[in-house]
């Protein structure tokens, strides 16, 4: 086997291609909209925190 069989996929390099293209960017914007709602929960709680510290 050589690399051009390889990327050619036996002719259904398109379609294999295309899922791992769509497999990566579904995984990169789950992590970037986890890490995005981490960051927005956790400055949420601070000002919580802080709020609740100034009326006590």
């Amino acid at each position: 086997m050589n690399w051009s069989e390889f990327f050619n996929m036996g002719g259904y390099a398109f379609y294999v291609w295309s899922s791992f293209g769509l497999m990566a960017l579904v995984l990169t914007a789950n992590v970037v909209w986890t890490l995005e709602r981490k960051f927005t929960v956790t400055h949420k709680l601070k000002r919580l925190i802080k709020s609740r510290e100034k009326g006590v």
